[in-house]
């Protein structure tokens, strides 16, 4: 799906659910960071899977925490990347797929992740400042 369909779809509700998984989430970050500084990028991810979240689901799953770290790695590894591409991308840094948990536990304690107050605000890590 080229990226524009994939906003499309995604913004508008009509992307399937089931396909909504970690490597998509990943790919909505990586298309916003492309149209976007990391701010609105942010910004924008998580309006879309909040919003996704509560057409689809049952409005409990959004976390806003692991979605804007997630922002935050993919732009992290987008500064040093040569993709033209997500596939491209995803080639050249498949750990953004494959162990994002283990990446992200660089950063965050489980206590932090854990912490209720992280589904619905922003928590900094406590381990690692993202940079």
């Amino acid at each position: 799906m080229e990226n524009a369909d994939f906003i499309q779809a995604f913004e508008t509700g009509k992307f399937p659910p089931k396909q909504f998984n970690h490597k998509a989430h990943i790919k909505l970050a990586w298309i916003y960071l492309d149209q976007f500084r990391e701010e609105t990028a942010i910004a924008k991810t998580c309006e879309a899977i909040k919003n996704f979240d509560q057409l689809h689901g049952d409005g409990t799953k959004y976390h806003t925490t692991l979605t804007v770290a997630a922002v935050k790695a993919v732009h992290h590894f987008r500064q040093k990347s040569t993709a033209t591409t997500f596939e491209e991308f995803i080639v050249e840094f498949p750990k953004l797929i494959t162990s994002f948990k283990e990446l992200l536990s660089l950063h965050y304690g489980e206590e932090v992740i854990s912490d209720p107050k992280a589904k619905t605000t922003y928590l900094e890590p406590d381990l690692l400042p993202f940079t």
